[in-house]
């Protein structure tokens, strides 16, 4: 490989010629070989936005030659609308402290693009700098910050609609269910009756509430730190600069952000992102809850529930002929355990930071998009297939609830709670049904007993047109 040699405060060091990067990503490249992960696209994106941003300020300003302005644009419009350049961002999650190798890698790999833009060669820092320039009127502790800000909000606004989405397709099923009558369970144990739909019906009101919770919890996002620079104090900015940043950045994302009210605490406080991450993990132990659900309803096919029944994805064993497992609910829960995971870093994280600056914001901005991303594929993958196919065992649905002990909580009014209970025991020492003891003991004539032990009445007690029994 060939190289050119870069100069720093710290030194010289080689740098990779055809690299667009220089000799600061260089350092993190060789200090941190950690992980071999990097961060999230749009987290790049999202600085790039900045720097773009504060071109068009300074240019416009007069602090900024319109020809290095104009290059530094042209070379971020590059990265955004043609996604060029992408493999020159190389600097590892796991880095020093705040992010600034992130920050420095994307003021060098648009230095040396617009270092070209303009017919020189990589490395000719005197065109356009690095530090000087792209980085002008800012610092690694408010850049960070607000891109983090900037690209939780990206990622949050593909990741709703798809949670939206997956909460109608439960709403559609509940629909379609609606008359599949089966035991309802409580303590995994034979309970009142309910239909399929009811309980479909809760999941996709749940994930609707969450939904609302979500856009709740971002809110906070929308206020930007951008020109607190070093500490806070907006140190080498122009009185302007902080309004026309969040101006042009509102222009460049289409979100409609504010100036942040204490730049101070923009950068010293981590609570906006951790409270995104708490509303998704809440979100993501009801998904859990759903999926173990469902893997209960599906279970069987012969020794199992079987109340419902999945698209069958792939063969679910190399041994076991036949064998269908349900997989992508399987998929579901390994994508939450590591949600979860991923919120308990964020957690720590948030907590670590000193003074003016939180120094743990790469690692917690890593683990928020990608625990945003890897939920918002997964529920997409799930949605289409999985919860769209699903279909009822209307039988043995139907079964359970005829066969259902729990059937003689409807004789409580009727014949009383301690006689309902005796009936139980008889029935499952006997092993009959609920029916069959009421009868053949003459508690009840077998026109009584239809009329307070109906499955449609049992699952929707409240409605009026049903006549009730009175007790004897």
């Amino acid at each position: 490989m060939k190289y050119r040699l870069e100069h720093d405060s710290i030194g010289d060091l080689e740098v990779p010629l055809n690299a667009l990067y220089g000799i600061q990503t260089r350092r993190a490249v060789l200090n941190f070989p950690i992980s071999e992960l990097r961060q999230h696209t749009s987290f790049i994106f999202s600085i790039v936005q900045i720097k773009k941003a504060a071109a068009r300020f300074h240019q416009k300003v007069g602090w900024l030659d319109s020809k290095k302005a104009t290059q530094i644009i042209r070379a971020a419009d590059e990265i955004l609308l043609k996604y060029q350049w992408l493999d020159h961002f190389v600097v590892d999650v796991y880095q020093a402290g705040a992010g600034t190798s992130c920050n420095m890698n994307v003021n060098e790999v648009l230095a040396n693009r617009a270092i070209e833009l303009l017919g020189g060669k990589r490395g000719q820092y005197h065109l356009i700098h690095p530090n000087d320039h792209v980085n002008m009127g800012q610092s690694t502790n408010d850049v960070i910050p607000t891109a983090m800000r900037l690209s939780t909000l990206a990622l949050l606004s593909q990741f709703i609609p798809t949670l939206q989405k997956l909460s109608q397709t439960f709403l559609k099923k509940s629909n379609e269910f609606k008359r599949v009558y089966k035991s309802g369970r409580t303590h995994l144990q034979d309970a009142a009756p309910v239909t399929l739909g009811q309980e479909f019906a809760a999941y996709a009101e749940s994930l609707k509430n969450h939904v609302q919770r979500i856009i709740q919890a971002q809110k906070d996002l929308f206020n930007l730190g951008i020109g607190g620079t070093a500490v806070g104090t907006g140190l080498n900015t122009h009185p302007d600069y902080r309004q026309h940043m969040v101006k042009f950045l509102s222009e460049q994302t289409k979100f409609a952000f504010h100036v942040h009210p204490n730049t101070f605490e923009a950068m010293q406080s981590m609570a906006p992102f951790v409270q995104v991450s708490n509303a998704i993990r809440n979100l993501t132990l009801d998904l859990i809850r759903i999926g173990n659900d469902l893997r209960l309803m599906t279970s069987g096919p012969t020794t199992g529930f079987e109340e419902i029944i999945l698209p069958a994805l792939q063969p679910g064993s190399s041994i076991m002929p036949g064998k269908v497992n349900p997989s992508m609910v399987e998929c579901l829960n390994m994508v939450g355990f590591q949600v979860l995971g991923h919120d308990a870093t964020i957690a720590m994280a948030s907590q670590a930071g000193q003074l003016e600056l939180n120094v743990m914001m790469p690692v917690l901005s890593y683990n928020l998009l990608q625990e945003i991303s890897i939920l918002t594929n997964l529920i997409k993958v799930f949605d289409e297939k999985c919860v769209q196919g699903i279909q009822a065992n209307v039988h043995r649905c139907l079964e359970y609830a005829e066969k259902s002990v729990s059937i003689a909580t409807a004789l409580n009014p009727v014949i009383g709670y301690e006689k309902a209970a005796e009936v139980v025991k008889s029935a499952l020492k006997e092993r009959k049904t609920i029916k069959q003891i009421v009868l053949e003991r003459q508690i009840l004539k077998e026109e009584q007993y239809q009329q307070v032990v109906q499955l449609q009445k049992l699952v929707d007690p409240l409605n009026k047109s049903f006549k009730t029994l009175k007790k004897k």
